[in-house]
């Protein structure tokens, strides 16, 4: 194997591009114009003859372009998500993605504003192996100093939850707050200055899609909003 596809070239599709650009060429397909001459833009039906296939976009359009592209995957390709939620891209491969194709779901924890950072860690679970190539992409992503983590698609969202949820969650509500960094901050403000900055520079339909496609999240919310109650109230008392 020696060329990939990404369909979907937003910041985590770029920044996909990137990282596996060190093994493989790469072509790339976006439903809008992709303004770079470093990227071999192609049709989606093009996008659709290399034997992996990474799918890079908005979760909210997801359902939308599997049911297009389901009729047109032909038999021997593997199909690689990486879908901030997991429970609900996976659902909707297997129930649209023929059973001759294989299904690897897969959460990079981190993106463009954190891959430089040490200890990336991504998630993976084979959804569908008939083919072997789990084990590939896992020994790649492995050889690019990533940490696999191997769960299902359940347990994932339910520990995303009260992590990448909240911290998202937490961020927004930072943010809208308003901060602005003075002469006596401590290491702890400036800790939710990066954590706002983190955040805010993914954008807001992907901070509304994880907390409206886990099923999970609005539990998280409800006991954070049960936590600040709580406190406040013994402040008050």
């Amino acid at each position: 194997m020696n060329k990939v596809s990404i369909i979907g070239f937003g910041r985590f599709g770029s920044m996909l591009h990137s990282l596996l650009s060190k093994g493989f060429e790469v072509d790339v397909y976006d439903k809008n114009p992709i303004d770079s001459h470093d990227v071999n833009e192609v049709t989606l039906d093009d996008a659709l003859l290399n034997e992996t296939i990474f799918i890079a976009v908005p979760i909210r359009d997801f359902k939308d372009l599997i049911i297009q592209i389901s009729e047109k995957i032909s038999k021997g390709k593997t199909i690689i998500d990486v879908c901030s939620v997991k429970v609900f891209p996976k659902k909707v491969m297997s129930d649209n993605i023929p059973s001759t194709v294989d299904i690897i779901a897969t959460h990079p924890l981190f993106g463009p504003d954190s891959l430089k950072d040490s200890g990336s860690v991504m998630t993976m679970e084979p959804v569908r192996d008939i083919h072997g190539r789990y084990d590939f992409w896992k020994n790649y992503f492995s050889s690019q100093n990533i940490t696999i983590e191997e769960i299902s698609a359940e347990e994932h969202d339910m520990m995303a939850a009260r992590s990448q949820g909240l911290t998202h969650f937490v961020g927004r509500i930072i943010d809208d707050f308003g901060t602005s960094q003075t002469r006596i901050d401590t290491e702890g403000y400036k800790a939710l200055h990066k954590l706002v900055n983190q955040t805010c520079n993914d954008s807001w339909d992907l901070f509304e899609d994880i907390q409206n496609y886990n099923p999970y999240t609005k539990k998280m919310i409800t006991e954070l909003n049960g936590s600040f109650k709580k406190i406040s109230e013994i402040i008050d008392n």
